[in-house]
């Protein structure tokens, strides 16, 4: 009997970890255990997602909660290599860039346990963002780097890792969403918004999504953006599901002037209508209809290239450039000018039609479960 052990920590690792949870089924060799290590516990960021993506119950919760990255990221090491020793997996499976797949890569390492790195070689190259540490270490020290797009072979090769490590398989998160678009289609949160669908045209509103500390934790780079959107605003709701982090934020920073009343923005027709934060099926009918989506998020860069809804990433660089170079993303930054200048130009074109990336396809899970299955019988 095999013994698989997967990690996950916040929501995108949970839409990553959902397709292969399922196709692990067509693996009866294969025992599979699921630790959370309760990075995300709130459970509008984490309980909401097990139900919406009919995950089992986590075998193993390590309950890790808050704290500064260090601190985060030593307590999952700490809780996670008693699981470990005690289970003996073959492999440990992680996903994405959190500080969950860090360090349970990093303890399953340290124990001489074979690590699969899901997600893999993804590159912004800048070294500001935790994340890009976390990637980078994270593939330095796994066996198996699976991968969503051709740049991610590109960028391992370049670091250094033999071909034979390196699978490029398609993307799992986008699995998730081709799994779920339907069942999220029959979602009511357009009607509880008041948004007035006009059938099989995209619908006058917006979303916009923030979280990064480098635009949620800087007064002047927030309220920059917030007044951006703000101006975009004008001409229709723009959703805003808030993190608590940055609704905390704002409240601290006195920017709540550039938010609209909860219940007054769809109604009165415009304005940025702060949510709180939404289920994964919630969310996908929100992004699937919207006219434009706002985001710092990675993973949203890649659901809205599929879904073809137009996306602005306000980053200076992103770690995905096929969402960019064959799909429907533009990187604009953060600079109030830049934002509102690209939301404009988004806005005045017709909808179009964007290519979807190879190996999108839905199948990149049972890829990775066949791949596992022929390295590890």
């Amino acid at each position: 009997m095999i013994r698989l052990l997967s990690v996950v920590g916040a929501r995108p690792n949970f839409m990553k970890i959902a397709p292969i949870v399922h196709e692990l089924k067509n693996f009866p060799e294969a025992q599979h255990c699921l630790v959370h290590s309760g990075q995300h516990y709130d459970e509008l960021l984490s309980g909401n997602f097990f139900a919406d993506l009919d995950l089992p119950k986590p075998d193993v919760n390590l309950q890790v909660g808050s704290g500064s990255h260090a601190v985060q990221t030593a307590e999952i090491m700490k809780r996670i290599e008693p699981v470990l020793l005690d289970y003996k997996p073959d492999m440990v499976l992680v996903v994405g860039d959190v500080n969950s797949t860090i360090a349970a890569a990093l303890t399953a390492a340290k124990l001489g346990i074979r690590v699969a790195h899901i997600e893999a070689g993804l590159r912004s190259f800048d070294m500001t963002m935790p994340e890009e540490i976390n990637r980078k270490l994270t593939d330095s020290v796994s066996d198996l780097l699976f991968v969503t797009e051709e740049s991610g072979v590109k960028n391992l090769r370049n670091e250094g890792v033999p071909a034979e490590r390196i699978f490029l398989v398609g993307n799992v998160m986008i699995d998730s969403l081709l799994q779920h678009r339907d069942l999220a289609s029959k979602s009511t949160i357009l009607e509880r918004l008041g948004i007035c669908q006009n059938g099989s045209g995209r619908d006058r509103y917006g979303v916009l999504t923030l979280h990064r500390p480098s635009n949620v934790e800087d007064a002047k780079t927030l309220q920059g953006i917030l007044s951006a959107v703000s101006t975009v605003a004008r001409e229709f709701p723009i959703f805003f599901p808030a993190h608590p982090r940055t609704r905390k934020n704002i409240a601290n920073f006195g920017l709540e002037k550039y938010l609209s009343e909860p219940d007054r923005g769809a109604a009165a027709g415009s304005g940025i209508v702060p949510l709180e934060p939404l289920g994964y099926l919630e969310f996908l009918a929100l992004n699937d209809r919207a006219r434009v989506v706002l985001t710092d998020s990675g993973g949203v860069q890649e659901e809205t290239t599929v879904l073809g809804v137009p996306c602005l990433t306000l980053r200076e660089n992103t770690e995905r450039p096929v969402t960019v170079d064959q799909g429907s993303n533009q990187v604009v930054g953060t600079s109030p000018e830049r934002i509102a200048a690209a939301a404009e130009a988004v806005l005045q074109q017709p909808t179009r039609k964007y290519s979807r990336p190879p190996l999108w396809d839905g199948k990149a899970a049972s890829r990775i479960v066949s791949i596992l299955r022929e390295l590890l019988l």
